[in-house]
């Protein structure tokens, strides 16, 4: 759509004060001159892209276990005991079921470019 494309639509929109900053925020950072540019930008070229907290938490309780149970071989190793091949196998193994999830967020994330 060029800019020389007649509008006469109008569209109205109440947000929070919350909602107001962040979108003053965005605009701002987006160097765009005109709001109602930057509205249309969003709105024609945007995503909206929703996250499943589930999932989300499930990744997280999965990296902090491997953060403790990091920081217990590493305990174990500072303090003159051993660390058996049977933990760096049980790290790989946890780090495995993190990256995977991780590497199919990312590639959903990378089909989104135009």
């Amino acid at each position: 759509m060029s800019n020389k494309t007649k509008r006469n639509h109008s569209i109205q929109v109440r947000l929070s004060d919350e909602e107001y900053e962040a979108f003053n925020h965005k605009f701002n950072a987006s160097g765009m001159k005109s709001r109602s540019d930057f509205f249309r930008h969003m709105i024609f070229t945007g995503y909206i892209v929703i996250f499943n907290d589930d999932k989300m938490n499930e990744l997280l309780k999965l990296a902090r276990s491997i953060s403790n149970n990091f920081n217990q071989v590493a305990v174990r190793a500072n303090s003159g005991g051993k660390v058996y091949p049977e933990d760096i196998s049980a790290l790989r193994e946890e780090v495995d079921k993190l990256w995977q999830p991780l590497r199919f967020f990312q590639s959903q994330l990378m089909s989104l470019h135009h």
